[in-house]
């Protein structure tokens, strides 16, 4: 499986912070990959490297170019959802349009408008007139009208209601994504996001500290439900988190133990991305 993106040693230092430090990753191409980890951790950063937005230290290749010194052509197959304040206020939903058509030669004309016809967007209405979750419509339909074989998604329905955000990624699904395309997903929401992923990437301090499909997760990660008389004995197999739960009993995740194992101390079960996260992540907050 070839990889759209591969870094090895990535590092980028800001004034008082290291953000990258020496980060390996690859991202397989024809996936939906979430890259997920608390404020600070160096998602942003990641995602600014591989869009060629900041210098950095180490080998970064994203769909065979090194955005520092090929960029102009990596945006021809890339495109890029921020935070939905980057479109200007004044500017109508035509003119928006009109913009993109003129300046990425991949862009159909046709296709975005065809998306458009299934909300409440109108063409002379402005930015500012818009509600934040019509904002995302309108950038979502823009860059899905882009034949780019990357996308790169950062917390791209933060602030939105439920029926938006579920909304978004099932256009994702159903209009967007095929073999030929690659979706990388920065966010918070990790329930939200689970079922729509292919591969999971924690990031932390800089340094990612899980790549996995998301069918292996299951196979090496088990929860187990331990009631009181057998927790030592869960114990000494060294879960890697553990939290109470009602009535004496305590759930305990494991890494790499076999299932067999496990499901003579208690009921099993594959661990949620969430339940997962948080176990890798403890301490980060403190």
């Amino acid at each position: 499986m070839n990889a759209v993106v591969t870094a090895r040693g990535l590092r980028k230092a800001y004034k008082n912070k290291v953000a990258l430090d020496g980060a390996d990753f690859e991202i397989p191409a024809g996936r939906i990959v979430g890259l997920i980890g608390p404020n600070g951790a160096g998602k942003t950063t990641a995602l600014k490297a591989i869009l060629g937005l900041v210098p950095f230290e180490g080998q970064l290749d994203v769909l065979g170019r090194d955005p520092r010194t090929q960029r102009d052509e990596l945006m021809n197959d890339v495109c890029f959802i921020a935070d939905v304040a980057v479109l200007p206020r004044w500017i109508r939903v035509g003119e928006a349009i009109d913009f993109v058509a003129g300046v990425h030669p991949r862009f159909d004309r046709a296709r975005c408008q065809r998306f458009l016809a299934n909300t409440q967007l109108k063409p002379n209405m402005r930015v500012r007139e818009l509600s934040k979750g019509m904002i995302v419509q309108l950038h979502l339909a823009l860059v899905m009208a882009i034949d780019a074989r990357l996308l790169v998604l950062d917390e791209p329905t933060l602030g939105l209601d439920i029926l938006y955000r579920k909304q978004f990624y099932q256009r994702l699904l159903e209009d967007y994504f095929d073999e030929d395309k690659t979706i990388l997903i920065t966010t918070h929401q990790v329930e939200e996001v689970e079922h729509i992923l292919t591969d999971v990437l924690f990031i932390r301090d800089g340094r990612m500290v899980l790549s996995a499909p998301m069918e292996a997760i299951g196979e090496r990660y088990v929860e187990v439900l331990v009631d009181g008389a057998r927790a030592e004995a869960a114990r000494a197999l060294k879960p890697i988190d553990e939290r109470a739960l009602p009535f004496g009993k305590t759930v305990m995740l494991f890494d790499g133990v076999p299932g067999t194992q496990l499901a003579e101390l208690g009921e099993t079960r594959t661990p949620g991305l969430a339940d997962l996260f948080v176990a890798t992540m403890k301490g980060t907050y403190a």
